[in-house]
């Protein structure tokens, strides 16, 4: 019975999954300033193509 105890108020799991939530926020936040990024870069490179043309 104490073990079961125990793994109910055992909170490490949650805090794993809170920090993992995290890690998933910050990289969806990432990859899209990257895209973003990248099309910004594309269309100024294809400016100066152009320019040269």
């Amino acid at each position: 019975m104490k073990m079961v105890v125990d793994f109910i108020r055992d909170e490490t799991a949650a805090t794993s999954i809170e920090y993992a939530l995290i890690a998933t926020g910050i990289a969806v936040a990432i990859v899209a300033a990257v895209n973003g990024l990248g099309t910004t870069l594309g269309v100024k490179y294809d400016t100066v193509k152009a320019a040269f043309d």
